[in-house]
């Protein structure tokens, strides 16, 4: 009998990497269950791997990290605050260390990519049923499901779906647009038909992820972030100039023009292109439907974030401090300042932000070097670039907002930065083993 899960290329990696994919799976929908089978995994593969975990150079700089994390938390201006957003990385570190050893070849990846796509499916239904339908509640089951449904979305009139936020939604959606789009283009391209173990055909893969590949882009659409807006065509940019689609940038960057010259343009371009671009979209970037207080502007947050960065540039304010200092000072509660390097500066102090964001540059560096040098399958190579730019996604959405607050997406984001690493730590094992063969 075909099933959705694929086996592990390690017998004895198994049962975690089933554990793996299930949770995977649960996670958007079932986020309490799917946390938990991601946990079994990881502790199963502490228990067969933690030699090997102890002594990977990462994991080690990701220890330091942790360490330096505890320190920042004592010297803090509100240190029980910022112990309690220790919680927001060490247990994602702790979960990188172990799933990386889990997750070793592009098949993969491959596999958590539909599984993250067939997760994804009742988001995106709910989410539409939440503008159009006015579907709402589910609150008696709240503590079970970790989600409730709120009435035309949160902000009311941008879909949010399971999500508490619209623009958590939309870096949720940024990542299966991402991939789902990678997927599509390699089953497209790939003549032979290849089940993988799956219940699916050629075609009916193809049809499922155009049909997803569509509503998600809808579904974009309707949480109203230009953020995620951006972010969706530029990652089709970035496959387009893999793939060497020339016509499709050129489409691509037309319309994008056409778009932001009804915005931005002078009169009377601007108003010739208002006549075909919708209002929904040149309003929205220039937003000028809202007043807002220059208190909830980002350019005041993040100006904001900088001087508390250079007032305390080394050990910084601590964790989960800006809030309390930005509603002190400004009278108006943020959760963050929109930008996830700015608040670090701020909150864990300049060096520990650099060493930081050093251990994921590396990681991103050698991923995009096993993809020059290494990965010679034409479709291993798109699915693993599908993965570097999912990330990237990830790291440019994080400029104008902070995804870490919600676990479902800072969870996903640490598995696929534990696939980029992990692919790339069992070739180089890979490759130690051959040379001494």
């Amino acid at each position: 009998m075909q099933s959705i899960l694929l086996p592990h290329p390690e017998r004895r990696l198994h049962l975690p990497w089933n554990c793996l994919q299930w949770g995977v799976f649960l996670l958007p929908i079932l986020p309490i269950f799917g946390s938990i089978s991601i946990f079994l995994g990881m502790i199963l593969s502490y228990r067969h791997q933690f030699k090997s975990i102890r002594k990977n150079p990462v994991n080690q700089g990701l220890a330091i990290l942790s360490i330096l994390l505890v320190i920042i938390s004592i010297l803090a201006n509100n240190s029980l605050e910022s112990f309690l957003g220790l919680f927001n990385f060490i247990p994602y570190f702790i979960m990188f260390a172990g799933l990386s050893e889990i997750i070793q070849t592009p098949s993969q990846l491959r596999q958590l990519s539909w599984l993250m796509i067939f997760g994804a499916i009742p988001v995106i239904i709910l989410g539409l049923g939440q503008q159009y339908l006015s579907w709402s509640g589910i609150d008696i089951l709240q503590g079970i499901l970790g989600w409730s449904l709120q009435l035309n979305g949160n902000p009311v009139g941008r879909m949010s779906s399971v999500f508490m936020y619209a623009n958590i939604l939309a870096a949720y959606l940024i990542i299966i647009f991402t991939l789902t789009l990678g997927l599509l283009i390699e089953e497209w391209q790939n003549k032979a038909e290849n089940n993988d173990g799956y219940i699916l055909n050629k075609n009916q893969k193809i049809t499922l992820l155009i049909i997803t590949l569509l509503l998600t882009a809808i579904d974009l659409i309707l949480t109203n972030s230009r953020n995620a807006w951006g972010l969706a065509v530029l990652s089709s940019l970035a496959y387009a100039l893999y793939l060497g689609w020339w016509w499709l940038i050129l489409l691509v960057t037309t319309g994008v023009t056409a778009v932001l010259g009804s915005a931005f343009a002078p009169s009377p371009i601007k108003d010739g292109l208002r006549m075909i671009i919708p209002a929904y979209f040149w309003q929205r970037i220039t937003d000028e439907n809202f007043v807002r207080p220059v208190e909830t502007l980002r350019i005041t947050q993040w100006k904001f974030a900088l001087n508390l960065a250079q007032t305390r540039p080394l050990t910084g304010w601590g964790l989960r401090n800006f809030t309390p200092l930005y509603e002190a000072k400004m009278n108006v509660w943020l959760g963050h300042p929109h930008n996830l390097f700015l608040m670090m500066f701020a909150e864990i102090g300049i060096p520990t932000a650099l060493f930081f964001m050093v251990i994921i540059c590396w990681i991103l560096s050698q991923g995009f070097l096993l993809l020059t040098n290494s990965l010679t399958n034409p479709s291993e190579r798109l699915v693993y670039y599908s993965y570097l730019i999912t990330f990237l996604g990830l790291i440019l959405f994080n400029c104008f907002d902070v995804s870490l607050f919600d676990f479902r997406v800072n969870t996903l984001s640490w598995i696929i930065l534990s696939g980029i690493w992990g692919v790339v730590d069992n070739t180089i094992g890979n490759s130690t083993k051959n040379s001494y063969n």
